[in-house]
């Protein structure tokens, strides 16, 4: 018998988050942004798009966005040690998909966290992948 909170349970590979630390350390001061991509419950696709970044925010080119392609959700950097998400960030998130992804300064592995599209705390699995 499948244990449905198991199922509906949200999977990230420890590789992604890997990847969105790095580059969000890479841009630093500015702002990482990229959308995020999967399948079911699995996190583990980045999708990046042209974007413009300032230390203050970043804004997506989504006008460029392939047809078919599915967002999962949102991945993006604040230059501080604030993981908490802003108005504007809850407004992102409510547009695009059900997974967001917050990597704050000093962009370690502690310094990340995961909310739905309403600025919830999501608790996550980690996964190798």
């Amino acid at each position: 018998m499948i244990n449905m909170s198991e199922e509906k349970k949200i999977r990230i590979s420890k590789s992604l988050i890997k990847l969105i630390l790095a580059a969000a350390k890479d841009i630093y001061p500015d702002e990482f942004v990229a959308l995020l991509g999967g399948r079911k419950n699995l996190i583990n696709e980045i999708i990046i798009l042209p974007f413009i970044s300032s230390g203050f925010g970043g804004i997506l080119k989504t006008d460029v966005l392939p047809i078919g392609i599915k967002v999962r959700g949102t991945a993006h950097s604040h230059p501080t040690e604030c993981l908490e998400p802003s108005d504007q960030d809850l407004e992102v998130f409510s547009r695009f998909g059900d997974v967001h992804i917050i990597v704050a300064y000093p962009f370690d592995e502690n310094s990340w966290k995961c909310y739905d599209r309403n600025g919830k705390v999501l608790e996550v699995e980690l996964v190798e992948e």
